[in-house]
């Protein structure tokens, strides 16, 4: 295995195991990680099957649920948004 494999490896392994511990969002993981969120997305949903399929299980599990309730940030993030605006404005 080359240098460039074992790096991808360790970085795959690490990005799952935050994920999975802080029970984190792809945004999150890519950011804490220095890198893009496909990057993320292609290391926790194709190359973790290979290098630690448990792991991929885990990781799965916390993609679905982000995906399950992106709406409701979404909708909490744009609340907060327009509540903000509207203070600012009355001021």
């Amino acid at each position: 295995m080359s240098k460039l494999q074992e790096r991808i490896e360790k970085r795959v392994r690490a990005e799952a195991e935050f994920m999975i511990s802080s029970e984190s969002t792809l945004r999150t993981v890519a950011k804490y990680f220095g890198v893009s969120t496909s990057t993320v997305h292609r290391d926790l949903t194709q190359r973790i099957k290979s290098i630690n399929p448990t792991m991929a299980k885990g990781a799965r599990i916390i993609l679905d649920y982000n995906k399950s309730i992106r709406h409701l940030r979404g909708g909490f993030s744009n609340k907060n948004k327009w509540k903000n605006i509207d203070t600012r404005e009355v001021a």
